[in-house]
């Protein structure tokens, strides 16, 4: 079966995006085609699968499928990605849009010079912070806020939220000693987040600006994670490192992305989306 697909990416989070508003794709092919496209040996290389679709109560609909081939529930990059795309390939042409996901409608604004999408602004909904809606094992209604989290060799202090997914965000001295590799798959797949978490080790620069790696539920060691940084922001707000209502810069090993925390609870989330190719890819289930 051959599937026409586009590349893209947001800030070096690079997926393989599929257009269900020209093509017919049968959704029990998914799972297996995020696995055997993401390959970077073997496919076409990326963090994922995300599908362009139509919905019934918002502009398009976008799933998120995994590089092992799970479904996430949203992702910040693959939003811009897919506002730029339904925009510059006139499924629709007003620049304010609406995105169904797995966990709600997001609203993305698309700034456009000469016909071109140079940047999207997404609201990113409210965090939900109590230990029931991340979800994490525990007291259903406490906050997960610079929490002891145990590991075999060592303990942690964890903030822990959901914001599109579940993230559990951990403060460092310097990004460059993060145990990302050694411990990133391991706290994201700790039996207390019953449906894993994205990991995001954080170093406050200063009150305007954090530097970020991120371990994604699914996929691993990423360049970005539009969640991840939202996530970050609203950590490091909860521990007093940084204010709301202020434009916060988050640096991620792709690339910059500025998030807002408003006082009306809302994460706003900036940043550029870029096409790498158009492309046709052989299927042989």
């Amino acid at each position: 079966m051959q599937i026409a697909f586009t590349k893209m990416h947001g800030i070096g989070n690079s997926y393989i995006y599929l257009d269900l508003f020209q093509h017919d794709y049968k959704e029990d092919i998914f799972c297996e085609l995020a696995q055997k496209m993401a390959n970077i040996h073997t496919g076409i290389g990326s963090d994922g699968l995300i599908i362009i679709q139509p919905s019934k109560i918002a502009d398009c609909g976008m799933r998120v499928f995994n590089k092992d081939g799970s479904e996430g529930t949203n992702c910040g990059n693959g939003l811009r990605c897919v506002a730029k795309y339904i925009f510059e390939r006139h499924i629709v042409r007003q620049e304010l849009i609406t995105i169904e996901t797995k966990s709600g409608i997001m609203l993305a604004q698309v700034v456009v010079q000469d016909n071109r999408v140079i940047e999207v602004i997404v609201d990113m909904g409210k965090p939900l912070l109590l230990r029931k809606d991340i979800p994490m094992l525990g007291n259903p209604n406490e906050l997960v806020i610079n929490e002891i989290f145990p590991l075999p060799q060592q303990s942690l202090l964890v903030t822990a939220l959901f914001l599109g997914n579940p993230n559990t965000v951990v403060f460092v001295n310097a990004i460059e000693q993060a145990p990302l590799r050694t411990l990133g798959g391991i706290i994201a797949n700790d039996m207390r987040f019953p449906y894993r978490c994205n990991v995001e080790f954080v170093e406050v620069v200063h009150e305007k600006a954090l530097k970020c790696c991120v371990w994604e539920r699914g996929s691993g060691i990423t360049e970005a994670c539009g969640t991840g940084a939202c996530a970050a922001v609203v950590a490091a707000i909860l521990n007093g490192f940084c204010q709301k209502e202020e434009e916060i810069v988050v640096q991620l090993r792709g690339g910059d992305l500025v998030i807002r925390w408003a006082d009306n609870d809302h994460i706003w989330m900036r940043g550029p989306a870029e096409f790498i190719a158009d492309g046709i890819y052989e299927f042989l289930s």
